[in-house]
Parts: structure tokens; C-alpha cells; sequence
């Protein structure tokens, strides 16, 4: 459980710090960060057996 729950954190942030690489425009970037943040904090609360 404690692994898989860092396994999801470590993957979360290195999809953030891609996304800063990409070539885009700031408004996408900030959707992009949102998008993937919440997909990360529902993976983490699926590992504290919350839902």
C-alpha cells in the first residue's frame, strides 16, 4: 500500500515537471497542472482505501 501510494506521488510529479517543459501557453499549463493534480489526490485517497 505505502508503495503504490509513492509510486503515484513520484509519477504525479514527474508529469508536473513535464508539463512546465512543454511548449505551451500559460492557461493550458495551469488546466494541464489542475488536471493532473486531481487525478493524483483520487489515486492517493483509492490507496489510503478511501473510496
Amino acid at each position: 500500500m505505502l508503495v503504490g501510494g509513492l509510486v503515484t506521488f513520484l509519477v504525479v510529479i514527474l508529469v508536473l515537471y513535464l508539463i512546465n517543459m512543454l511548449p505551451m501557453d500559460g492557461r493550458a499549463k495551469q488546466i494541464a497542472r489542475v488536471v493532473v493534480i486531481i487525478i493524483g489526490v483520487v489515486s492517493l485517497l483509492k490507496y489510503l482505501t478511501v473510496f
